[in-house]
């Protein structure tokens, strides 16, 4: 007898049915899973076979096969425990029928306990276009599945629940619709903390308002990391959209909570400067995603950006032009979002006082160049904003009243997306930072002294077209803070003034 028990798979971040057949044959007792399994699948005959007896089922004594179809797609994880228990019982009249309209995933342990899985969120989206209407999963997933709309999300603590409620002795109860909760604020780093740096503080709050990449360029000690890690504070609240797409990332890389499973905050990713490409945009002998990806809809900040290897900073261009990075292996190719705000910081050379009023620098003219020639042009090209961040002096730092705080910037970086929002919307763009060429056209358009102002400046500065259009995607912004409905002189001065960092002639 062969019976079909209906799960989901996972390929990148899409979600996709596999079909669980299994069949019970005479002949010498075996259990073969078929349908090219990885290892973790395969291991599944041991768990299956120990939760089947220590549940109180009579496990049979004959030839089990499973096929895991389609067989052209590689299955891995512990997904399909669940499936092949049920198709187990089910094979050997253990069970009734199955609902047509169901599926199971789950991994189990020997006691018939079902654990967590990674990925239940792109899977219980995909389900309901694949005809399925109910999912039976780990208790501890069910709040992640019921982001999904459209399925009954049934959780499951252990298989003698599950078969108890396929016999109908037991019904279990549909897990409640998760409604994210007021959380208790987190104490976030505050730009009130930050004594003077207010022209680097204008410059975070435009890159914040229009999802500008900036680079933060300064002598040690200059406060470049602190400010750069306030920048989350500022940030713009994120859209449902955008916590469905950044929950889908983070479930299949295994992130979310069991309690507050949607992404609510905007990820702020900052790997050390050892980090490698692979690790970077992601990768492996299985494609997972990299910090790039996990950035997505957030910041990905990158401290001391010339030690980094050239290699890794070179993986950046592409992603941070398309918004998407697409990794390809020899198991397949996996294309993962990447839409993030890059921010960098970075000494003005290897000892970090170059150019400083009052201390020395110990290096060579050859050695500054050579430092800050591990920063290639076209990364440099992408990045909007270009700040020099003075020493703070002493003045400065005795100064007793108190810095503006973070939630007074982040009203105006609100009230400057929300004018974005309506402008863009229909289009899939979100921000200033993502116009298209033909969106500059329209909606960065320059009157007469505009234009002379921007003609003088792409002659001294030696722009390029990237170059052009990206002061002009800061002016928007700059325009937008102010709520001004066109782009003025002063706007594009500004956005210019952003780009003329003597450290990097």
């Amino acid at each position: 007898m062969v019976v079909t028990v209906r799960s989901l798979g996972l390929g990148g971040l899409s979600g996709y049915e596999v079909s669980v057949e299994c069949f019970l044959s005479g002949g010498l007792p075996a259990f073969d899973i078929v349908g090219l399994p990885d290892t973790a699948v395969k291991e599944a005959r041991e768990r299956v076979r120990a939760a089947v007896k220590n549940c109180g089922a009579k496990y049979p004594v004959s030839r089990i096969t499973v096929n895991l179809a389609p067989a052209s797609q590689r299955k891995e994880g512990t997904v399909y425990d669940l499936p092949i228990f049920l198709g187990i019982l089910a094979a050997s009249e253990e069970l009734p029928p199955l609902p047509a309209d169901a599926a199971f995933i789950g991994e189990l342990s020997l006691t018939g306990r079902l654990r967590p899985v990674s990925g239940v969120l792109p899977m219980a989206m995909a389900a309901p276009r694949l005809g399925i209407r109910q999912l039976y999963l780990p208790a501890e997933n069910a709040a992640e599945a019921t982001l999904a709309q459209g399925l009954t999300v049934y959780p499951v603590e252990t298989v003698e629940q599950l078969v108890a409620h396929l016999r109908g002795q037991a019904p279990l109860s549909p897990a409640p619709i998760w409604q994210p909760q007021p959380r208790e604020r987190q104490q976030q780093p505050d730009f009130a903390d930050v004594m003077g740096q207010e022209t680097v503080k204008r410059a975070l709050e435009i890159a914040a308002a229009g999802g500008h990449n900036i680079l933060l360029i300064g002598s040690p000690g200059s406060g470049k990391s602190m400010l750069a890690r306030r920048l989350p504070s500022i940030l713009p609240d994120m859209t449902r959209e955008e916590s469905l797409q950044t929950t889908e990332i983070y479930s299949v890389a295994g992130l979310t909570e069991a309690r507050h499973p949607l992404v609510t905050s905007r990820p702020f990713r900052s790997p050390h400067h050892t980090a490698s490409a692979v690790s970077l945009t992601g990768g492996g002998a299985v494609p997972k995603p990299g910090e790039i990806s996990l950035a997505h809809n957030g910041v990905l900040f990158l401290d001391e950006l010339p030690e980094f290897d050239k290699s890794a900073m070179e993986t950046l261009r592409q992603p941070l032009e398309d918004g998407v990075v697409t990794i390809t292996r020899a198991s397949g190719s996996l294309t993962l979002p990447s839409r993030f705000m890059l921010v960098c910081a970075m000494n003005p050379c290897r000892c970090g006082w170059y150019g400083h009023p009052e201390r020395r620098c110990t290096c060579s003219p050859r050695q500054v160049e050579s430092y800050m020639r591990r920063i290639s042009g076209p990364l440099l090209d992408r990045i909007d904003l270009h700040i020099e961040v003075p020493s703070v002096d002493y003045e400065a730092m005795r100064r007793k009243d108190r810095p503006e705080s973070s939630r007074e910037v982040q009203r105006r970086v609100n009230a400057a997306r929300k004018i974005q929002q309506r402008r863009y919307e229909g289009t899939g763009i979100s921000c200033n930072a993502y116009m298209v060429p033909a969106m500059i056209g329209k909606y960065c358009a320059l009157d007469e002294k505009c234009e002379a102002i921007m003609r003088s400046a792409f002659d001294r500065l030696g722009l390029t077209g990237r170059s052009h259009d990206r002061i002009l995607r800061v002016a928007r912004t700059i325009a937008d803070l102010d709520g001004a409905e066109a782009i003025a002189p002063a706007h594009i001065a500004e956005a210019i003034q952003y780009r003329s960092s003597n450290l990097l002639k």
